[in-house]
């Protein structure tokens, strides 16, 4: 427990890419969450350490996924999944001014903007899901979307993710624990919808890890005197107080938040990194007081106790492996993996966040 935040989160990335040339990081070839959201890791270790590896290994996969042109060889833009990635975009335009950076943010941003919605405005967690609001989608197109309106003076991509966070807080959020349902299906046709309520049954751990980390991301590129500025920190702050109600002794969130002592539940790497992350922000902009901080540090050095080495490669174990919406005998009986692409990023992103203020 004595090496920094940073050393952990610089073992993780040389294990990655000592296993991985940056083309080939799975889905290989395919534009997709799953690079962006490890990559999103390794770029805030780059601002961290500055050391040129990290950032150069970046830019190669996005070389790797792209033409000469600046066109995206393949991806789906029929899924939020697919436009994620895009992220990585802001940093490589601004290092090198390569027109092929924007060209394709370009591309990607009036997907956002054009995605469909189901009938009170909240975007489809994918084309195949009709009128499905998802958690992980806030995190998949909303901070691109903000830094875009951002950076560019568009404002109405500012308030795209905007109005989307305070959908899904008005639809999935539980009054009674103030946690959220993974998903809500407006239409109420899903297998796994409520027939009354459309939500569907449990509150999974990633899902919800996503939101706040998704917030105060966007939160970097709003305006304090923007109308809706403390409406998201009061939604940051109460879903994050919630969720440290629900922290195991261990230090650690259970896969199904809320039902850590039921059979068959487990402790899960990847949401409790999220967590941290979010926690560790949320005080370093004033969100939370720092008394949450004490709930972070236990969350790291749990994550940090449950690593194990194989020579100098990190392991991280305990993560689940992507899912759908299901009940809860469907996220406990999903498999777990070490090393996963996700599980990975958000152990950078706790990381990088606890190596600002622990």
């Amino acid at each position: 427990m004595n090496q920094r935040p940073l050393t952990f989160a610089k073992a993780a990335c040389d294990t990655m890419m000592r296993k991985f040339a940056a083309a080939d990081l799975p889905p290989k070839g395919h534009f997709h969450y799953h690079q962006g959201v490890f990559l999103s890791g390794v770029h805030h270790v780059w601002q961290l350490c500055g050391e040129e590896k990290y950032i150069q290994y970046v830019q190669d996969w996005v070389d790797s996924v792209m033409d000469g042109e600046g066109n995206i060889l393949k991806y789906d833009p029929g899924q939020l999944d697919d436009i994620q990635p895009g992220i990585l975009l802001y940093p490589l335009w601004d290092r090198t001014q390569d027109p092929r950076y924007r060209k394709a943010l370009d591309t990607l941003l009036p997907l956002i903007r054009d995605f469909p919605r189901n009938e009170v405005g909240g975007f489809w967690h994918k084309s195949y899901c009709p009128n499905q609001m998802w958690l992980d989608g806030l995190y998949m197109g909303g901070p691109i979307s903000a830094e875009y309106g951002a950076r560019f003076g568009k404002p109405e991509y500012l308030e795209i993710p905007i109005e989307q966070a305070l959908l899904m807080r008005k639809y999935t959020r539980d009054p009674r624990t103030g946690l959220w349902y993974h998903a809500w299906d407006s239409s109420r046709k899903a297998d796994w919808a409520d027939p009354e309520t459309g939500l569907s049954p449990e509150f999974w751990g990633r899902s919800m890890g996503w939101v706040p980390v998704a917030v105060l991301d966007e939160l970097d590129f709003v305006p304090k005197e923007h109308p809706h500025y403390q409406d998201l920190c009061d939604l940051v702050a109460d879903l994050l107080t919630s969720l440290c109600r629900f922290q195991s002794e261990e230090g650690r969130w259970y896969q199904v938040v809320d039902k850590g002592d039921q059979p068959g539940n487990w402790l899960e790497n990847s949401c409790s990194c999220l967590y941290v992350a979010a926690l560790c922000k949320a005080v370093k902009k004033g969100i939370l007081p720092e008394a949450y901080l004490e709930n972070a540090r236990r969350g790291y050095e749990a994550v940090i106790r449950s690593l194990t080495w194989e020579g100098e490669d990190l392991q991280l174990g305990s993560v689940c492996i992507g899912t759908g919406v299901g009940d809860y005998k469907h996220y406990c009986a999903r498999p777990v993996s070490v090393n996963d692409l996700h599980g990975v990023g958000a152990f950078l992103l706790m990381c990088a966040e606890c190596e600002k203020v622990l």
